[in-house]
């Protein structure tokens, strides 16, 4: 070259930078139109596969491993089957990566996206057998069956769609204007999410058996199909109850649900307070149960109670309205001073009596004596003749009365000491031939059942009268004696 010529540059060539230009944008061009049938000069390996339906899948559909896009749909033609039915095959165009693809591999076809795309999933099977290129899948290996949208969206029939928006249009008015509530629900649901993960494991765990609890939901769902219906008519009759509750939803069901929160939170730090109380009345129950167990028997006997009583109760207002005179007079009393000096004496009066009443008590309390008293005077007050009732009275001569002084050796002779003069001693007989009865029997404090005396023991009026013998004091102090005068039955007699 010579130097006087200058260096020519390809940039200086406008026809060689748009010729270069055209030929990028038909190169690009190109890749774009095949773009859906692979990379043009890559190895690839095609295969067919027989499917039920080629409904919504177009050339150009990936083809998915795994999750994994390895190649694509480059035909779609029908086909017929001896038995009449169509069907379609599909001719994908794989990558080299998965050849060979295994002969018992199963085919599905899984939508993409809800607006209705599609792709072709293989799942690889374990033969050691591949498909060649060109190979085809029969039809038994396209499953499970897969279930379209439209299929799925067909389930809600026209009576459900209409509830469904009802639902939506009134869950959208529940939480309009709720957008900062909404916030501060997703703020506390944090903790609880923190909170929640011993229980995910627990329920995760091979212990739970959480897919035993499924199933036997399961079963349970089985079981209740038959009564569906019945099922059904309970949710009709639940429209009914809260359509009747609607007239009560504002204020009263709405301030409950409003004042919730609060009562919650009482019944949280209060409830506790409560099982002291309900561990003691359980034992309380526990420790009853014999005693109800008793009350079996006396069940009639208290709904006896309970008939006549409510009569009674119905009456006792106007009774109680009568007593509030009696009431108040009675709290005058009480309140008066001088009642007060009455209380404190007859207080004083009764702690004076009280070793005498004491001494006193047992003569009606356990041997009966003043009823036999009172008995014993009536029946004397009954007896008489045509004039009238009196008492009979027998004259009883003195122990030597007989004697005459005109005569000593032919008559009785006198008993000393006897009652009917004066004595040095007790009399306790005589000489001989005087009168045998000339004995002193005398018990002047009888065993009552009192205070230090014998239990039981009541024998005044029922001493035995011992003949020819002086008899001072209890009898049942003497050998031989003791206990022998039992309490006395309403029915004894007083008397020798």
């Amino acid at each position: 070259m010579s130097p006087g010529r200058k260096k020519s540059s390809i940039a200086a060539n406008p026809v060689l930078i748009g010729a270069v230009t055209t030929l990028v944008l038909v190169v690009l061009v190109f890749l774009a139109y095949n773009a859906n049938n692979g990379l043009p000069f890559v190895p690839s390996y095609d295969i067919k596969v027989e499917v039920p339906n080629a409904a919504g899948l177009v050339k150009g559909n990936e083809v998915r491993v795994g999750g994994t896009r390895v190649g694509v749909i480059t035909a779609i033609a029908p086909s017929t089957q001896p038995n009449g039915s169509v069907i379609a095959v599909l001719t994908l165009k794989l990558n080299s990566v998965v050849d060979p693809v295994p002969a018992d591999t199963s085919v599905m076809i899984r939508p993409r996206s809800a607006l209705g795309l599609k792709y072709v999933q293989l799942t690889r099977g374990t033969s050691t057998q591949g498909l060649p290129n060109g190979g085809t899948l029969p039809i038994s290996h396209a499953h499970p069956m897969p279930v379209e949208i439209d299929q799925f969206f067909d389930m809600f029939n026209q009576p459900t769609r209409v509830a469904s928006q009802a639902n939506l249009a009134w869950f959208g008015n529940a939480v309009s204007g709720r957008g900062a509530d909404l916030n501060l629900a997703i703020q506390d649901l944090r903790p609880f999410a923190v909170a929640i993960m011993p229980l995910m494991k627990n329920l995760s765990s091979d212990r739970t058996d959480l897919a035993g609890f499924i199933q036997g939901l399961s079963q349970n769902a089985t079981v209740l199909a038959p009564v569906a219906e019945t099922q059904g008519q309970l949710f009709v009759n639940l429209d009914t109850t809260f359509q009747a509750l609607a007239s009560v939803a504002r204020p009263y069901i709405q301030q409950s649900i409003s004042e919730g929160p609060a009562t919650l939170e009482n019944a949280t730090i209060n409830l506790p307070k409560l099982r002291p109380f309900l561990a003691n009345s359980a034992t309380l129950f526990h420790a009853l149960q014999p005693g109800i167990a008793s009350l079996t028997g006396a069940a009639p006997d208290l709904a006896s109670i309970v008939t006549v009583g409510t009569p009674v109760l119905k009456r006792s207002p106007a009774f109680n309205a009568a007593l509030a005179k009696t009431s108040i007079a009675v709290a005058a009393f009480a309140t008066n001073p001088s009642s007060t000096l009455g209380v404190v004496d007859l207080t004083e009066t009764f702690s004076i009596l009280k070793p005498t009443l004491a001494y006193l008590a047992p003569a009606q309390t356990t041997c009966n004596y003043l009823t036999l008293l009172l008995r014993n005077a009536g029946q004397i007050g009954s007896e008489g003749g045509s004039t009238g009732t009196a008492q009979r009275v027998m004259v009883m001569a003195t122990p030597g009365g007989l004697f005459d002084p005109a005569n000593p050796t032919t008559s009785e002779p006198q008993s000393p000491n006897n009652e009917g003069g004066p004595a040095s001693a007790p009399a306790n007989g005589g000489p001989p031939g005087s009168d045998p009865a000339s004995y002193l029997h005398s018990n002047p404090y009888p065993f009552t059942a009192a205070p230090g005396q014998p239990k039981n023991d009541c024998e005044a009026g029922r001493e035995n009268y011992i003949a020819g013998q002086k008899q001072i004091g209890n009898t049942a102090t003497n050998p031989g004696n003791a206990g022998a005068f039992p309490a006395t039955g309403s029915t004894a007699r007083s008397g020798r």
